[in-house]
């Protein structure tokens, strides 16, 4: 008897290995690589992470950080990430011009949150004529050529940024640039008085947070990426009603980041309605829309920033995967 009980225990064994090799092959690897270190901008797909939510859509995700010398686009292309975080659509559409079949499938802010900041005397963007205005080289291809013609702001006025708020904190007639959830907050700890003016406020039509990914992983990896945009919109939905589980792994990535900044953080991001506001509201976390896909590519072209010629539209974004997530707020 026992005997057989030891052959029955060890079939038994072999079955449960065979059903855990069977689980353990389901989880399809995919990796995200994020365009900044680790910050609650990143969240929701950390919180993917940390609460089960890849798993439960068959996905062993790692996300991977970006930083300022990385350059994401060119790893992707490489083959070392599956899909990467554009910082916005804008961007994604003129790499697209650069040679890289790039496409743009979810976008989890529905608002860019480039801002300027000036000092409180500053109410609007028309008292920034005359003030000496910091940007970094980049905003010339974005928000640049877009602010210059709705407000008549001028070339003559700017100077470079170097990600330190110093020079606007000794100089009340200087604005410089930011990030809504970012920089706002260093100049607050820093005691200074601002303004922060929000471009998508005023009809600056980028999205941001993408997840971009090569027409060739949206072709042969497309049950993966549509479980990668919907496990993330859970994870962004999640991670603003409890930001606790991912923000232990974002300080994990980026030991840098206190938890004072991410309060300020998660909190922006709620109040300004970056995830959960616009077209989101009422067709889910993620979603692009065909006349907002419209809107930045015109005002790239109208810029002169990206030439109708080299990029069709249709190819720079796809509504097939976050029409079908739908997870609404």
């Amino acid at each position: 008897m026992r005997k057989r009980f030891v052959l029955r225990t060890g079939h038994l064994a072999a079955a449960a290995a065979l059903a855990f090799a069977a689980t353990a092959q389901a989880q399809d690897k995919f990796t995200y690589m994020t365009n900044w270190y680790a910050q609650a901008e990143h969240g929701g797909f950390y919180q993917a992470v940390a609460q089960g939510i890849y798993k439960k859509h068959g996905l062993d995700v790692t996300i991977k950080m970006g930083g300022p010398q990385v350059n994401i686009t060119q790893m992707m292309a490489a083959g070392q990430a599956d899909c990467i975080m554009g910082s916005s659509d804008i961007q994604m559409m003129q790499v697209r011009e650069g040679g890289v079949p790039v496409v743009n499938v979810a976008a989890f802010f529905q608002k860019d949150p480039q801002v300027l900041i000036a000092h409180d005397d500053v109410k609007k963007f028309e008292d920034l004529k005359g003030k000496t205005i910091l940007i970094g080289a980049q905003a010339n291809r974005g928000y640049w050529p877009w602010l210059k013609a709705k407000f008549g702001l001028t070339d003559e006025q700017t100077r470079p940024y170097t990600f330190n708020i110093q020079p606007f904190v000794a100089d009340k007639n200087t604005a410089q640039q930011g990030y809504l959830t970012s920089e706002p907050y260093a100049i607050q700890k820093a005691g200074v008085k601002s303004t922060v003016l929000m471009f998508s406020d005023h009809g600056f039509p980028a999205y941001a947070t993408t997840v971009s990914c090569m027409d060739k992983t949206v072709k042969e990896r497309s049950k993966q990426v549509a479980a990668f945009v919907k496990a993330s919109a859970e994870g962004w939905k999640s991670y603003l009603a409890d930001p606790a589980p991912a923000n232990a792994l974002i300080k994990k990535d980026n030991p840098n980041m206190t938890d004072e900044q991410l309060a300020y953080s998660v909190a922006k991001l709620k109040e300004m309605g970056m995830v959960t506001g616009g077209d989101a509201a009422t067709m889910g976390i993620g979603v692009i829309t065909d006349a907002r896909a419209k809107a930045s590519y015109d005002f790239l072209v109208t810029a002169k920033l990206l030439d109708p010629a080299k990029v069709e539209i249709a190819k720079t974004y796809t509504t097939e995967f976050v029409k079908d997530a739908k997870v609404l707020p």
